[in-house]
């Protein structure tokens, strides 16, 4: 079992008294979700040549994954997995917070916490 991908969510109280601080330092807003169409941002996903870097709001989160969001966390980790099955085993020790869901952008999920209290979400897209 391998990660395609390992990206880190920061979970924030507002998205955009974040932005400016990434922007600096070279990242750029390639998807955004807001609350409305004009409404403030519930996720962003920014990019720069380092990487990816994620940031959800807490009330989007506890909304969202609310097994997840009761442990207060500051960040998560994401990972692409070529299969959640394979990933799960090989993380068989791992407490599960999320068996498995789809959502809504097509990718079947499982969120876990690891040893030192790190939660992971596993993604298998396609």
């Amino acid at each position: 079992m391998k990660l395609d991908k390992l990206v880190t969510l920061l979970v924030v109280d507002q998205i955009e008294e974040c932005l400016p601080a990434w922007e600096a330092v070279g990242y750029k807003m390639s998807v955004r979700v807001p609350d409305a169409d004009t409404g403030p941002l519930r996720f962003v996903i920014l990019t720069a040549p380092s990487g990816e870097l994620m940031l959800q709001t807490r009330k989007s989160l506890a909304e969202d994954l609310p097994d997840v969001a009761a442990r207060r966390p500051a960040y998560l980790l994401y990972a692409d997995v070529p299969s959640l099955t394979d990933a799960k085993e090989a993380l068989r020790g791992a407490e599960v917070l999320v068996p498995r869901r789809k959502t809504f952008y097509g990718a079947t999920e499982a969120w876990l916490e690891l040893a030192g209290k790190v939660i992971l979400g596993l993604a298998e897209r396609g």
